[in-house]
C-alpha cells in the first residue's frame, strides 16, 4: 500500500460532519485576518476552498491536519503540476495562520514537500492577430477591454474593475488595483488616452447589468467572456489573458529594459519578468542561420 492509500484508508475511519461545522468558524477567523492584509476576496475564497477540500479529503479535525494528509491530498492523481504547488501554497498560508493566531503549536506543512511549480512560457497572441480581434470586434466596451489589456498589461480581474477616478489624464497615467489589493501608478498608452476621454471620470467603466447588484462592476468572468467571444469569432485560439502576453514580450521585443518591463507589468519578481525575455523561435532560427563552416584552406 503507498503513502496516498494509508493516508486514505486512515483518514476515512476519522471523517465526521461536525468538522466542517468547526471550520467555518476557523475560516471565517482567517478570512477576517487575510482582508487585515489586504488580501483580494477572489484569493481569500480560493484558499478556503482548498482548505474546505483538505479538511473533506482528511476526515479530521481541522486543527489536526498532518504532513501525511497533506501529502496525500496534493499528489491526488489527476492534479497538474501548477495545481498541486497552488494547492500546497493555499496550505501554507492556512497553517501559517493557525501558529500565528495560536489555534496550533506546530506547522505540519513545514514537514512536506514544496511541490515544484513548473515555469510557464508566455503565450502572446500574434500581431495580425490582436489585429483580427480589433477588426472583428463590434461592441465598443469589449474593444476597450481589449485595449486595456494589450496596451496596459492589464489582467482580466483588473479590466473589471476599471473606474473613472484611476485615471489622471493630465498627467497621462493610470492607478491599477492589482494582486492583493497592491496599487501602481503605470503611464497610459496615447490610445488609451483618447479611450479614457470618452468614459466618465466617475463610476465604472465597465458597470454590471442592471439586473445585477446596483452600483457594481462587471465580474471577471464577464470580462472573460467578452474578450473570449471576440477571438472565437475573428478565429484566434487562446485566452483573454495572452492580450498581457503580448504586452509583455512586446515591450521587450522593442527593446525596453527587463526592469523597466518588470515595472510596467507590476511583477513583484524580475524572475517572473524573466520569462518574457526568452527568444521565440523565429530569432532562434535567424540565429542559426548565421553559422558558417569556415572555408576549406
Amino acid at each position: 500500500m503507498n503513502v496516498q492509500q494509508t493516508a486514505v484508508s486512515t483518514v476515512d475511519s476519522m471523517h465526521h460532519p461536525a468538522h466542517l461545522t468547526e471550520l467555518l468558524s476557523i475560516l471565517h477567523y482567517w478570512r477576517v485576518w487575510q482582508e487585515s492584509q489586504g488580501l483580494s476576496a477572489r484569493t481569500i475564497a480560493e484558499r478556503a476552498a482548498v482548505i474546505t477540500r483538505l479538511v473533506e479529503f482528511a476526515g479530521v479535525h481541522p486543527l489536526q491536519l498532518s504532513p501525511l494528509a497533506i501529502m496525500a491530498y496534493c499528489s491526488q492523481p489527476g492534479l497538474s503540476d501548477t495545481s498541486r504547488a497552488t494547492y500546497h501554497a493555499s496550505i501554507r498560508a492556512y497553517c501559517k495562520f493557525l501558529v500565528a493566531s495560536d489555534h496550533r503549536a506546530d506547522d505540519p506543512s513545514l514537514k512536506t514537500p514544496t511541490p515544484k511549480r513548473p515555469k510557464g512560457k508566455p503565450r502572446p497572441v500574434f500581431d495580425n492577430q490582436l489585429e483580427l480581434m480589433l477588426a472583428t470586434v463590434n461592441r465598443r466596451r469589449t474593444r476597450t477591454m481589449i485595449l486595456l489589456g494589450a496596451l496596459a498589461g492589464m489582467r482580466v480581474h483588473e479590466i473589471a474593475k476599471v473606474h473613472g477616478a484611476d485615471f489622471d489624464l493630465a498627467n497621462e497615467v493610470v492607478t491599477i488595483t492589482g494582486k492583493g489589493g497592491s496599487t501602481e501608478m503605470v503611464p497610459l498608452h496615447p490610445d488609451l488616452v483618447r479611450e479614457a476621454h470618452q468614459y466618465p471620470r466617475d463610476g465604472y467603466w465597465f458597470p454590471a447589468y442592471a439586473s445585477q447588484t446596483d452600483n457594481a462592476h462587471i465580474s471577471r468572468q464577464g470580462v472573460y467572456a467578452a474578450i473570449k467571444g471576440v477571438m472565437e469569432r475573428a478565429g484566434v485560439q487562446g485566452t483573454p489573458h495572452q492580450l498581457r502576453h503580448w504586452y509583455g514580450t512586446t515591450l521587450l521585443d522593442s527593446g525596453v529594459d527587463v526592469r523597466v518591463v518588470q515595472e510596467l507589468m507590476r511583477h513583484k519578481s524580475l524572475d517572473t519578468t524573466a520569462i518574457y525575455t526568452l527568444v521565440n523561435l523565429d530569432k532562434r532560427r535567424a540565429g542559426i542561420e548565421r553559422l558558417r563552416l569556415p572555408s576549406a584552406a
